[in-house]
Formats: structure tokens, C-alpha cells, sequence
């Protein structure tokens, strides 16, 4: 049923748009007031609505008709939520995959809790200092 009011909703945006980016703009006529002498007003005489801007209003109202059933429907027929993953939105259905065994060498070598463990410091070999410079002269 959800896939059905989709499909519709996805159908009915569409028109929509296409009758909008039809329709002619108020401002379009414009141009021709100023000497164009073709039109008796700034704006142009419009008549009574045309079939794009009717077609266009009843889309709008089917859109909002859709949008408000898709919403009750899924109100009623959603997916229940679980208590403990309330607040996780889309992730509230992940499974959390069980941890992987480490290895036993890890295992050993792994601090125990409080503990800091120790790291071996590079030792830098030593440079012999210069010898001193002997006071010439001149």
C-alpha cells in the first residue's frame, strides 16, 4: 500500500513541476506595456484562470491529500519501535555483530585495566664533543 501512495506522490510532484515551469510568470507581459501597445495594462488583461493554472491548483490539493494519508498510514501501519533503540531513527533495526576473538598473543601482551603500559625509548647513540678550536693569531 506504501508503495502505492510513493509511486503516486513521486507521479503528482512531477506534474507538478512541469505545469509550473509552463505557466507564463505575471511579469512576462510586462515589456509590452511600455510600448509594445498590445496589451491595456502594465501586466497584461488576464482572463479567467487557464487550464495550467486549474490543473496546477488540483495537483497541489492531491499532493496534500497524499502526504496526509501517507502520514496516517504509517502512523497506523509503521514499523513498531523497540525501547531500547528509541532515538536511533533509520539505525534502530542494525544488529550489532558480536565481537571477533582476539588473538592469544594479543590477549597477553594487552595491559590489564589501570595499568600503563611500558614503552622500550630508542636509545641515541653518543656524539664525542668537538674538540676546542685552537686560538690563533693574527
Amino acid at each position: 500500500m506504501f508503495t502505492i501512495f510513493s509511486v503516486f506522490y513521486v507521479l503528482i510532484a512531477a506534474s507538478m513541476i512541469v505545469l509550473i515551469l509552463l505557466q507564463r510568470g505575471a511579469g512576462a507581459d510586462a515589456g509590452s506595456g511600455f510600448g509594445g501597445g498590445a496589451s491595456a495594462t502594465v501586466f497584461g488583461a488576464r482572463g479567467s484562470a487557464s487550464f495550467l493554472t486549474r490543473a496546477t491548483a488540483t495537483l497541489a490539493a492531491l499532493f496534500f491529500l497524499v502526504s496526509l494519508s501517507m502520514a496516517i498510514y504509517l502512523s497506523h501501519a509503521g514499523a513498531p519501535q523497540k525501547s531500547s533503540t528509541v532515538g536511533l531513527g533509520v539505525m534502530a533495526g542494525a544488529v550489532k555483530p558480536p565481537p571477533a576473538a582476539a588473538p592469544a598473543a594479543v590477549r597477553a601482551a594487552a595491559p590489564v585495566a589501570g595499568e600503563v603500559p611500558r614503552v622500550a625509548l630508542p636509545t641515541v647513540p653518543r656524539v664525542p664533543a668537538a674538540p676546542a678550536a685552537a686560538k690563533s693569531s693574527h
